[in-house]
Parts: structure tokens; sequence; C-alpha cells
């Protein structure tokens, strides 16, 4: 199974239809969002994925209230909260923006997941914590670094790639 991992699109249209069409031609079956869609008028270009997409909240996103609309309104996708545990394609999944550092640390370091997907930092990459793969996306917007990007994740061999939308 291929999932597409994307984090931290901060409103930026332009960037997430591209993350979208990348997404879509390199025929993801699920997309996991770290949070960080800032505000609800973005969702609607996250629903032209051809692909379910499970999503949590990011510490710039405004109202809760009407991004949980918004996903609603969408086909296949789910705003899950804060926090998200995802079961697919026989592996397990944690799925959180990122900024609450002691949470982060204690989901890699007790490795409750087979895979730890964040973002906040705004910088890809990715580490392996004991059995735990830890993957940060980097950022679909390009803001803070210019190099915006998504992660693919091969869930059969657990490995996984940086994608630069540029």
């Amino acid at each position: 199974m291929l999932i597409g991992l994307i984090s931290d699109t901060h409103d930026n249209l332009e960037m997430v239809d591209l993350a979208v069409g990348r997404l879509n031609d390199e025929g993801v079956d699920l997309v996991l969002h770290a949070g960080d869609y800032v505000s609800p008028f973005v969702i609607p270009r996250l629903g032209r994925l051809n692909a379910p997409l499970i999503g949590v909240l990011g510490n710039n996103d405004g109202d809760h209230a009407l991004l949980k609309v918004r996903f609603a309104e969408a086909d296949d996708l789910e705003l899950r909260g804060r926090f998200a545990a995802v079961t697919a394609g026989g592996i397990t999944l944690g799925l959180l923006h990122g900024e609450e550092i002691e949470l982060l640390s204690a989901l890699t370091e007790r490795q409750a997941f087979d895979v730890v997907v964040h973002g906040h930092t705004h910088r890809a990459g990715m580490q392996m914590s004991g059995e735990t793969l830890v993957i940060n996306p980097g950022e679909v917007c390009g803001y803070l670094f210019g190099e915006p990007s998504i992660a693919l994740l091969e869930t059969g061999t657990r490995s996984a790639t940086i994608v630069n939308l540029r």
C-alpha cells in the first residue's frame, strides 16, 4: 500500500494543488495530513484527491468547527482532532502535528506505532527510533524554507521517500 504524507499546507492553494496532483499521479491509496491547513477554504482543494484523507489539527489551525464542517462536506476526508491512530497496509501509524514535543517523543521512544508521522517544523526528514520509523514530510506551503515537499510511504517495506514539489 502506498500512503501519501503531507503537512503544513498553510493556505497555499497553488502548492496544495501541486501536492494533490502529485499524490494523484503517484496513485496513493491513502493520504495522511499532519495539520496546519490554517483556514477552511483549503479543504475543498484536498477533496480533489483520488484517495481518502485522514487529517489532524495543527497549532495554526484557526476555526476548528468550520474546518470540521468543510471536512464533512467532502467525500473521503476525515478530520480526527489532535491525534489519529491509523491502521493501514498491515502497519500502525500515529499521526499528530508535533508541536507537543513531549508527546512526540513519548510516541516515538515507546515504539507504540510502526510509523509516526508529524509536521510542525516544516523540515522534511525521517529517522528510525528503535523499530519506529519517524517521518516529517516537510512543508507543502514552502513558506519557511522554500522547499515544498511531501512524502510517500510504502507500507510493505516500511520505506519512505521525500518528494520535492518543485
